[in-house]
């Protein structure tokens, strides 16, 4: 599959000048319109993420460049505004965004004028995660990786492809004083640097069966869908209601596998404010969509997933297991369902999320990846997350209050 040089497909092509781009304030709902005539965005980029967030202040904003019949609305972003202690100034925060042309040859014209209304707003500095793709690996590539102990980072392995337009966003925030945020195993300070994905689409645009990205799957994902097939585990779809008992299954996840749980109260907030967004569709296709899945083995809840939708991106954003009844192999039901209906969403990516650039065999990290590349996708490197600090003074405090958190 051709190379996107944006991380959700070609998110916007406008003009071949943006020159006297302006921007400010816009309501939600145009926010969304915008997202919705687009073929794909992040879900973190949507209004509703806003509310997820509720600890941070938010705001749609728009670039308007002008026309003969008024001001045109050609690229949004969320903005998550964090506040400093004891000072009222803030980080303005744009992950996995702005939805502008990263394609565009004037990038300045772009994101001088975003700068200068997130100043106006009380900004300090500006962090943001350009949707910007520069490679990508295959399954068979990364596998290889693993095995050769003398690779230990993705890096290490040759691309299918790396981007010229990836390397030219990376050149030019470099060159006007925006920084690379450091990252640790892959995962970078806040929305991870690569992620693994399963295109549902041919070179031609033509979608992928359901047979055929069954068969890109190693032996060990097909024999494990037809164990749980086998072994009677139902998936079927949740409802708000069955949240918390998906959250009982998350934290006995996070018990067993050693991560910090997040509470009930954010997957029901976050399950509120996509499906209310999916609701203001007025009854079509739904711009944001969110899904619980559940797997049940006679009775038993053994496995369960949250699955979004964004246009013609899907993601896997979380999922549960329950250390007894492994051998019944409900997540990989799950996930499969997933895939499946994504498939018949007419979708053209299927996204696991974040991995880290690791291949040594000894790094804890590896299991992920292998689980992830089992599935016959690629792994898929983002130009990173990038601040800008605009005051110098309050940016380095925050950075000092950051480092003793």
């Amino acid at each position: 599959m051709p190379l996107p040089s944006p991380r959700f497909g070609s998110l916007i092509r406008v003009s071949p000048s943006p020159s006297h781009l302006s921007v400010r304030t816009i309501a939600a709902d145009d926010h969304l319109d915008f997202i919705g005539s687009r073929r794909s965005a992040s879900f973190l980029q949507t209004p509703a993420w806003g509310q997820v967030k509720a600890e941070w202040r938010r705001e749609s904003i728009g670039w308007f460049r002008p026309t003969a019949t008024g001001d045109e609305l050609v690229g949004v972003a969320l903005v998550l505004y964090r506040q400093l202690p004891k000072v009222k100034r803030y980080l303005a925060y744009l992950p996995e965004g702005p939805v502008i042309d990263w394609e565009s040859d004037e990038l300045e014209q772009w994101l001088d004028p975003m700068v200068a209304h997130l100043k106006r707003a009380g900004a300090f500095g500006v962090r943001m995660g350009p949707p910007v793709v520069t490679g990508r690996w295959s399954a068979a590539a990364i596998k290889a990786g693993i095995a050769d102990e003398s690779v230990r980072r993705l890096g290490e392995v040759a691309p299918l492809e790396r981007s010229p337009a990836g390397a030219r966003v990376a050149s030019h925030l470099a060159a006007s004083g925006w920084r690379l945020q450091a990252v640790e195993g892959g995962f970078a300070a806040g929305q991870p640097q690569y992620n693994f994905v399963i295109p549902l689409r041919h070179e031609d645009g033509t979608a992928r069966t359901e047979d055929e990205v069954l068969k890109g799957m190693n032996q060990l994902w097909r024999r494990n869908i037809k164990k749980a097939t086998k072994a009677g585990v139902e998936v079927t779809r949740g409802t708000a209601e069955d949240l918390p008992a998906f959250h009982d299954l998350y934290v006995h996840t996070a018990e067993r596998d050693k991560f910090t749980p997040r509470p009930l109260s954010y997957f029901q907030t976050m399950f509120a404010a996509l499906n209310a967004e999916a609701a203001g569709s007025g009854g079509g296709d739904p711009t944001v969509e969110i899904r619980l899945y559940l797997a049940r083995h006679e009775g038993d809840l053994v496995a369960a997933t949250i699955w979004i939708r964004v246009g013609a991106h899907t993601w896997y954003s979380y999922g549960a297991s329950s250390t007894a009844k492994r051998d019944v192999r409900g997540s990989n039901a799950a996930q499969w369902t997933m895939i499946s209906d994504a498939l018949a969403a007419g979708a053209d990516v299927y996204d696991l999320r974040g991995i880290t650039d690791t291949l040594d065999a000894d790094d804890a990290h590896v299991g992920l990846i292998q689980f992830k590349v089992g599935t016959g996708g690629e792994a898929v490197e983002y130009v990173g997350e990038w601040d800008l600090p605009i005051n110098r003074v309050v940016y380095k405090a925050f950075e000092l209050y950051m480092a003793r958190r």
